[in-house]
């Protein structure tokens, strides 16, 4: 089985690489650091399983999921990541994913998780998926999340009205609505509010 492990901590990639090399079935055949470099070594590695963070550079776990989904949908996918947080799961999902683990696991839990997925089996942590149920669904739509994203650095609306094509009034209404959707008192509380839940 080809592994691919996308980690941007480079000690932590490295260790991981090793414990999985243990297993007699398991070839870690890739490393990647950047979450944009993935869908390209899935490709150029015929990977059969890739194993992603969720919080890399140039892109996120999530969003790498979908485009390995793109560009070789028989992947298999299993995210690892330090952020258990219930958004965090619904949105790998939806992306795509096949497992969804904390790392905080045992390495034989991943090994095990790998050989699932590749069986046809949904692998998730149940305190994860217990904390998903009971969060519900995530409020915010598509739009509103790209606006309180772009507001996360302290944009003005002006500057996100001109990078993500909008007018100012509509940023203001999508920025409105997030902040009412969060029960957040600022955009900078509801920007906080929405990471802590994962929905950004």
């Amino acid at each position: 089985m080809r592994v691919l492990l996308a980690e941007d901590q480079g000690m932590v990639r490295e260790a991981l690489a090793a414990l999985l090399s243990l297993e007699g079935d398991l070839e870690v055949v890739a490393q990647v650091a950047r979450g944009d470099e993935v869908a390209a070594a899935v490709t150029a590695h015929r990977v059969d399983v890739a194993v992603l963070d969720i919080e890399m550079p140039g892109m996120t776990g999530i969003d790498a999921c979908a485009e390995v989904r793109r560009v070789r949908p028989g992947t298999k996918v299993v995210i690892a990541t330090t952020f258990g947080r219930p958004g965090y799961l619904r949105r790998a999902m939806e992306s795509g994913a096949d497992a969804f683990l904390v790392k905080d696991a045992p390495a034989a839990e991943l090994a095990e998780a790998i050989r699932r997925v590749l069986r046809g089996e949904k692998v998730i942590d149940p305190t994860l998926a217990a904390a998903a149920l009971s969060e519900g669904a995530n409020p915010l739509t598509g739009r509103e999340r790209d606006v309180l994203a772009a507001a996360a650095d302290g944009a003005v609306n002006a500057d996100i009205a001109a990078r993500l094509h909008l007018s100012e009034g509509t940023v203001r209404n999508y920025l409105s609505m997030a902040i009412q959707k969060t029960a957040a008192r600022n955009r900078a509380e509801a920007v906080r509010v929405a990471r802590e839940k994962g929905w950004l």
